[in-house]
């Protein structure tokens, strides 16, 4: 019955990361899937018709297809005259243009050209106690912000979420890690359960 019940153990958490990580994938499947109106016509003809719905898998396609679309027209002047009479109307709704300047921020920090989450650093929370938590300096100097000289922010991701808080601490009070950005977010994400080691291993492999 004791071999039983850790053999249950032992299975259980070999299949529960397949299953949650599946499980999570799928719904992301749905969900980008069903973005495009599954009621839109692709063909038709005298013995029916076939709407995007009918074809699983081909609502993502037309996504990427129309994003891939947008960003190549977004290197054109035409598009930057759209996108600045657009951020012109959005201007005159504070609320709405700061909820739009906030997720352009985030996109471009994560995704563009100039990534601000670049800069690990492990950060002294309390010296009295020797408590450190990692974070990414988003702002070395918050000057611009508050009268503070000698401060810099850092953001604190949260881990197994994709939340966090940003700190204004003392540029001494940080020291920067020997790991890449990459690697210090998938360190903390994951509460510090995985190999550091097998990370740098995973990403040597890939340069490879």
């Amino acid at each position: 019955m004791k071999n039983a019940v850790k053999y249950f153990a032992q299975g259980l958490l070999l299949i529960a990361p397949f299953a949650v990580t599946g499980f999570v994938l799928l719904e992301i499947f749905n969900i980008l899937d069903n973005l495009i109106p599954k009621e839109i016509v692709i063909w038709s003809s005298d013995n029916g018709s076939i709407h995007i719905g009918d074809i699983p898998g081909l609502g993502i396609l037309l996504l990427i297809l129309v994003i891939l679309t947008i960003g190549f027209l977004g290197n054109t002047v035409l598009a930057e005259i759209i996108m600045s009479r657009f951020q012109s109307v959005i201007g005159r709704a504070p609320l709405i243009k700061s909820l739009y300047d906030s997720v352009k921020d985030l996109t471009s920090a994560l995704f563009g050209n100039k990534k601000k989450f670049n800069k690990p650093v492990m950060v002294l929370e309390n010296p009295n106690d020797n408590i450190y938590r990692i974070g990414f300096v988003t702002q070395e100097s918050i000057q611009d912000i508050a009268d503070k000289e000698g401060y810099c922010a850092v953001y604190l991701p949260h881990a197994y979420a994709i939340s966090g808080m940003v700190i204004f601490v003392k540029n001494e009070a940080i020291q920067p890690l020997k790991i890449s950005s990459g690697q210090a977010m998938k360190f903390i994400v994951s509460g510090g359960v995985l190999n550091l080691e097998e990370i740098k291993m995973e990403e040597e492999k890939k340069d490879n």
